[in-house]
């Protein structure tokens, strides 16, 4: 069966999607799907150089243009050259937007802020990757001054429990080891559903109806919404893999209150500290926006010293990048090369985090999932590669690790 040409920026949650769409296009002839990212400027610029490449190689080809920056702005996507069609972010999920007659009929991309649920959709396979994502939450109802993503995926709304556990118990007969829980917001599943559920009920129920599934892992998450129960499984349960993803952004109080995030400084101390008290050996990951406006050198140094002292190995460092409508693009700007210089000390300090970090892993028994024959990543997430003979990938080998590089360790199997 023909399966249609699929680009995706940005989120794991758009790498989920792009598969719902890749079964429901499963037969449509010469149709190149975009689906976009609305995070940064960057996003948006490679999305369109993509499409204006995809339109030179395959002129006879529909292209589709789909994703938050195409909900956000359907308009300005619909008018670039090769584009045949613009869904929105619903629509691009509704099998019967995926028909040949459908494809006839224009652009479809309804008021993403009425959307009132999410409807759960079944994958059964993820192309070219051994991990897989299941989709747990839509939308955020939160609004930090310099995110437009609430507006291209609408207010918060959660997928049930038994939904999501179906989901998991295909993907896992479909021979998947690891699971990775993923949503715009996924701390605040549960507040729509009955009686508010957190989301450590959620993955209790998962590893509890879905025995066979070995590695169940987080997407990012907000500090200060880590609940009661993902501490226990974080610190009790060895299917709950050991890393979690902070949706940090800045490591300065003063930043963090004109951003209008919900945390402050300490609170993510505090958390650090409980999730290295839980397993010692806990990856941190995090992403920090570098020069947010009025970001002055001593409120950047409060961030750049935060990631030091707190030894952060894997950033996610983003220069600020201005999204029309939000607030923050309306504050005083810190120049665009003042950015990128500080965005650039800020890599060099997690990168110096990382090689601290895994030389703390050289030695150790490692349980790595192959993503090649020759690489994986462990249950911290830690990036590893093998020095001895290649095994299978999607495979699970348990490694020791003799040496740290640039791009992670590498290891031998015993």
């Amino acid at each position: 069966m023909t399966k249609p040409e699929i680009l995706t920026f940005g989120c794991r949650l758009n790498t989920y999607e792009s598969e719902v769409m890749r079964g429901h296009a499963a037969g449509l002839e010469d149709v190149v799907i975009v689906n976009t990212c609305a995070v940064t400027a960057e996003a948006e610029r490679q999305a369109r150089q993509a499409i204006r490449r995809a339109h030179r190689d395959r002129p006879d080809a529909r292209i589709v243009v789909t994703g938050c920056a195409a909900q956000i702005d359907p308009e300005r996507w619909s008018a670039l050259p090769g584009v045949t069609r613009v869904l929105g972010n619903r629509e691009k999920l509704e099998a019967a937007n995926w028909t040949t007659a459908a494809m006839a009929g224009g652009d479809a991309v309804s008021d993403i802020m009425a959307a009132t649920e999410t409807v759960p959709h079944l994958v059964t396979e993820f192309a070219g990757r051994t991990r897989a994502f299941v989709e747990v939450q839509q939308g955020c109802d939160h609004r930090c001054t310099f995110c437009i993503i609430p507006f291209g995926r609408g207010p918060s709304r959660s997928v049930p429990v038994g939904a999501v556990v179906e989901q998991v118990r295909t993907l896992v007969a479909s021979g998947y080891r690891e699971i990775v829980l993923t949503g715009v917001d996924i701390t605040s599943w549960g507040g729509d559903l009955p009686g508010q559920p957190a989301l450590g009920q959620l993955c209790r129920r998962v590893l509890a109806l879905v025995p066979e599934l070995e590695r169940l892992r987080l997407s990012s998450v907000d500090p200060v919404e880590i609940d009661d129960d993902l501490w226990r499984l974080l610190e009790h349960e060895r299917r709950f893999m050991p890393y979690l993803h902070l949706s940090l952004q800045a490591g300065s109080d003063m930043v963090l209150k004109r951003m209008k995030r919900r945390h402050l400084v300490d609170d993510v101390v505090r958390v650090l500290d409980r999730a290295r008290a839980c397993r010692p050996d806990i990856g941190i990951g995090a992403d920090v926006i570098a020069g947010f406006p009025t970001e002055t050198d001593a409120l950047f140094d409060e961030t750049l010293d935060f990631v030091r002292s707190q030894r952060l190995p894997y950033l996610h460092v983003f220069p600020y990048s201005e999204r029309p409508g939000t607030p923050a693009a309306r504050m005083p700007a810190v120049a665009v090369a003042l950015r990128k210089e500080r965005a650039a000390r800020l890599r060099a300090a997690g990168q110096a985090s990382a090689a601290e970090y895994h030389a703390g892993l050289l030695g150790r028994p490692l349980r790595v999932l192959l993503e090649t024959a020759t690489s994986g990543h462990s249950e911290e997430f830690a990036p590893v590669r093998l020095a001895g003979a290649p095994a299978e990938a999607g495979q699970i080998v348990t490694v020791r690790a003799t040496a740290v590089d640039e791009n992670g360790l590498v290891a031998e199997t015993p």
